[in-house]
């Protein structure tokens, strides 16, 4: 007991210091890569999806951003079988290759206007690469580093590698906005979205020169010594029962709900701010990262302490208090951000009476989902526009509509259109013509015109749908606008400071769940299948229940018609995680991970 006391208390050797630099920057490294994608997504669509339509390409592109974490659980699988039959080091030193390389290419890569569908293909399948070496690397540098730290210090030093995704996304944002700035908007556009991409060769010499000098894990060294490495990992895994039980406990027991915690206080609180509360892009992006700066040290603080109280009671207490306190927090929110809504939300309520039989889940995890009953319609612009409504059912048949005070403005089904439609449009384009004859307008205007009515019957569905969006969208604003709902966050009524507030104490519950994760994780599992059986968890927990959650949270809201309604998603999830976890889920800090081979 006194050695370990004294070798916990011990200052960190250079060879600690090492590991842990090299394993967090590779990682800062891999997230840098991840984010530019992300940050860039519009560019690149301008780019390779260009013979689509803006819209379209904007779909496209985050969708092959999508499909980096879709990916992510099968590179857990493919380099967490080999960390754990050829070693630690090489396995994730091949990560970093890969997702380096992947990256400078993505920078080199020909445009649609060059090489014409190839462009995408090609750049689909390097994002499908990074998020490969994504899964797993993060497996490889949380075990290696654990397996490195001295018994009683496991969650400090693997606590540093939970403040790279952080770190990674400030790295991409600094490179972003020093090429910007230096080139200007336009040449960015064109050629200068490329450097970021090309400049992580700098970044992946440097990371590998330094992989390349660190010595492979002592566990596993040990382990390949006495002859005791596994030779089928993968089965070992999740073919036998008292190891796949592990897994599944430590899918939903803990990772699940660290994973909806975090992209609750990190992802989704951005989103809430800009799209819920429509507060300027940048004002939200300046607090949010002041924000980050405040609460990222206590990924380090909350790994530390878990060294000495455990690491599932603030695991635990991260889940509990987050499903207990993220309705007050989010609600503060939007008195902080745009006390307008809020007012507008108490006073005036808007109601939808629609038949319950044409209104759908909306659903859309690849934004590619057209929805288009006079109650979806209604409702999805109302959820776009922020607006909290109560639902009202009305009989079969009859049309969705929205009452905004004493105000009432009806739905349109778009994939309906009367003849009486078709007549009206048809006579209005008529009297365009007639207009322009008489007014002796321009030839080629009144060749426009001309064409326009011959070619009308082709055309008349998509005009008059239009026409109905138009009025719809039109008749909606004005009765908002009167009722005292705004079109955006009035900057002169923003508390900047009560936000950065709120959001603080978000981040802080995301460094309780997120902290003390990876320790956690390696002292689960025995050496033989730790980096397998560690890895699949987490990248399912962050890569699906994670990145699944501000597409759900938006279907929910468009739903119920409550714009806090989302945030049950990670209510939920996060309450199920820490029953579970409570009931089934060992404490691990006094694990001795060189005895589980």
């Amino acid at each position: 007991m006194a050695t370990a006391t004294a070798i916990a208390n011990r200052p960190m050797t250079g060879e600690e210091k090492k590991v842990i630099f090299a394993s967090s920057l590779g990682t800062v490294f891999e997230w840098y890569d991840f984010y530019l994608y992300g940050t860039l997504a519009v560019i690149i669509g301008n780019q390779f999806f260009s013979a689509l339509d803006p819209a379209s390409r904007t779909i496209f592109s985050l969708l092959a951003f999508a499909a980096g974490f879709i990916v992510r659980p099968f590179g857990a699988l493919i380099f967490g079988r080999l960390g754990d039959m050829i070693g630690r080091k090489y396995t994730f030193l091949v990560t970093i290759l890969i997702m380096g390389v992947s990256t400078f290419i993505v920078g080199l890569l020909p445009n649609y206007a060059s090489i014409g569908v190839a462009a995408p293909v090609i750049l689909i399948a390097l994002r499908m690469l990074q998020g490969l070496a994504l899964g797993g690397e993060y497996g490889g540098a949380a075990t290696y580093v654990a397996e490195h730290a001295p018994q009683g210090k496991r969650g400090a030093y693997t606590a540093w590698i939970q403040t790279t995704a952080t770190l990674g996304l400030f790295l991409s944002l600094m490179v972003i906005l020093g090429v910007r700035t230096s080139i200007g908007e336009a040449a960015f556009a064109d050629w200068g979205w490329r450097i970021p991409f090309l400049v992580s060769i700098l970044l992946l010499a440097v990371s590998v020169y330094i992989r390349l000098s660190m010595n492979e894990s002592p566990a596993f060294q040990k382990m390949k010594s006495e002859g005791k490495t596994s030779k089928a990992p993968l089965s070992e895994s999740f073919g036998q029962w008292k190891n796949l039980k592990i897994v599944i406990l430590a899918l939903f027991g803990l990772v699940a709900g660290q994973a909806v915690v975090w992209y609750t206080g990190q992802f989704y609180a951005l989103f809430f701010l800009t799209q819920a509360l429509k507060v300027d892009g940048a004002t939200a992006n300046i607090m949010v990262a002041i924000s980050l700066i405040i609460g990222t040290p206590f990924f380090i603080i909350f790994g530390a302490l878990s060294d000495k109280i455990g690491r599932k009671p603030i695991i635990m207490a991260g889940c509990l208090l987050g499903a207990l306190t993220f309705f007050p927090a989010f609600k503060m929110l939007t008195e902080a951000a745009n006390p307008d809504l809020a007012a507008a939300q108490a006073k005036n309520k808007v109601i939808v009476t629609a038949d319950p039989a044409e209104c759908s889940f909306q659903f859309n995890p690849t934004g590619t989902v057209k929805f288009t009953s006079s109650c979806d319609v209604a409702k999805q612009k109302l959820s776009a526009g922020s607006v909290s409504y109560d639902n009202v059912a009305a009989p079969a048949g009859t049309p969705a509509s929205i009452k905004v005070g004493e105000t009432v403005i009806t739905s349109y089904d778009a994939t309906k259109t009367s003849d009486a439609d078709i007549a009206a449009a048809k006579d209005a384009a008529t009297k365009k013509v007639a207009d322009l004859t008489a007014a002796a307008a321009k030839p080629e205007d009144l060749k426009k015109a001309t064409d326009a009515l011959a070619g009308f019957e082709k055309d008349a569905k998509g005009s008059t749908v239009k026409a109905k969006e138009a009025a719809f969208a039109g008749g909606l604003s004005a009765a908002l606008k009167a009722a005292g709902y705004p079109a955006k966050a009035d900057p002169a009524k923003v508390n900047k400071p009560m936000i950065v507030l709120i959001l603080s104490y978000l981040v802080l519950l995301v460094t309780m769940v997120y902290g003390p994760i990876a320790a956690m994780l390696v002292e689960l599992f025995p050496t033989r299948i730790r980096y397998t059986s560690m890895s699949l968890p987490y990248h399912i927990g962050n890569g699906w229940f994670g990145g699944l959650l501000p597409t759900t949270a938006f279907a929910i809201v468009a739903q119920t018609g409550n714009m806090y309604n989302g945030l049950w998603y990670p209510i939920i999830i996060a309450s199920i995680t820490f029953v579970i976890g409570m009931l089934f889920v060992k404490e691990t800090k006094d694990v001795d991970i060189y005895a589980k081979d």
